[in-house]
């Protein structure tokens, strides 16, 4: 357990959170949505300090980042909780905890993490699985070691993260994915329970402090697969981000409480990719459907194929000191 960051005491043992843009306000012995930060007579602590309960090495293209140190592996970490109440989550059952439930997970510090990370060959640490910012204490005392030991940082998030914390992570964050689930106001509060208009505005937080981004938005059948949401997602990234940005357009499967939904077929993934082309984005990638051949990273300039995947795997990779070999156009990204 750890005092929290960002908060202040409010009257009669009350404390408000700062730490993401729900703002939640706490009453003693409460938790916020979270239901990982508790307040305690006032004082508001963490309660997955180095608790983790997911270390993995992943290959960095699972994040997925696609424009970061290509091939390279991310030693990658997670404690339980999360901000938003997503109906087809994919890691519920690290990410939904209940509001008093006990708070599992192995204790780890800062320093083993880093030391794993470097037995196993890691270039960088990504805080992932379920949402990074509730456990941001511990991911940024982690991050500033990594830094200091050359690794790099990425943050796999949904965008929520208050402006405060995000720029006191800023200066150790280099990379971050961020799932932009849709683009209503209606599916983020009906489905996310959040507000999509704080994710925008997150978002374009972390291009003015450049932050590596790429977004990956999750297309399901008949919620968010609408060629104006597809075209609205296409059109910010474009006009707020740059055309350098990569989208990662994915395919949805039922799980979790959203089991009445088909998985989002092949033809979608490609309309969807073909709206983002449309847009004038440089690099649009087509996600959980290997072999289809929307993995590929094509040179921008002259077309040519610069990186072959197939899943996770990178099967080919022409890029030479950051440029396409063919026709000499740089390549958006960090150690391409």
């Amino acid at each position: 357990m750890r005092e929290a960051m960002f908060y202040e005491r409010l009257n009669d043992n009350l404390v408000r959170c700062g730490l993401c843009r729900h703002h939640c306000q706490i009453g003693d012995g409460a938790r916020g949505i979270c239901a990982v930060r508790e307040n305690r007579g006032g004082t508001l602590y963490s309660l997955v300090y180095g608790k983790l309960v997911a270390e993995n090495v992943d290959p960095i293209e699972k994040k997925p980042l696609f424009h970061v140190l290509p091939a390279s592996r991310s030693f990658s970490i997670a404690t339980v909780g999360c901000n938003f109440r997503c109906r087809h989550c994919q890691n519920y059952s690290i990410s939904q905890v209940p509001p008093k439930a006990p708070i599992v997970g192995e204790d780890h510090s800062p320093q083993s993490v880093i030391r794993k990370a470097q037995a196993t060959g890691c270039r960088s640490i990504a805080y992932t699985y379920t949402e990074p910012t509730i456990f941001f204490e511990f991911a940024y005392d982690t991050a500033r070691l990594a830094k200091e030991a050359g690794l790099l940082n990425v943050f796999v998030t949904n965008g929520y993260i208050s402006k405060k914390a995000l720029a006191t992570a800023a200066p150790y964050l280099d990379a971050a994915n961020i799932d932009l689930k849709g683009f209503s106001e209606g599916f983020y509060r009906d489905y996310i329970h959040a507000r999509l208009s704080e994710v925008l505005d997150s978002i374009v937080e972390h291009r003015k402090l450049d932050i590596w981004l790429e977004l990956t938005t999750l297309i399901i059948p008949g919620l968010n697969d609408s060629d104006e949401e597809l075209q609205g997602i296409a059109s910010f990234i474009a006009g707020n981000l740059g055309v350098d940005t990569p989208w990662h357009v994915t395919q949805f499967y039922p799980t979790y409480q959203l089991t009445d939904r088909p998985r989002t077929p092949v033809a979608t993934l490609r309309r969807a990719r073909d709206i983002g082309k449309a847009a004038g984005l440089r690099y649009v990638y087509e996600g959980n459907v290997p072999g289809e051949g929307g993995e590929n990273t094509f040179c921008p300039s002259c077309a040519a194929l610069l990186i072959g995947r197939h899943g996770y795997l990178i099967e080919r990779n022409r890029i030479e000191n950051g440029a396409c070999p063919d026709c000499g156009v740089a390549i958006a990204g960090i150690g391409m």
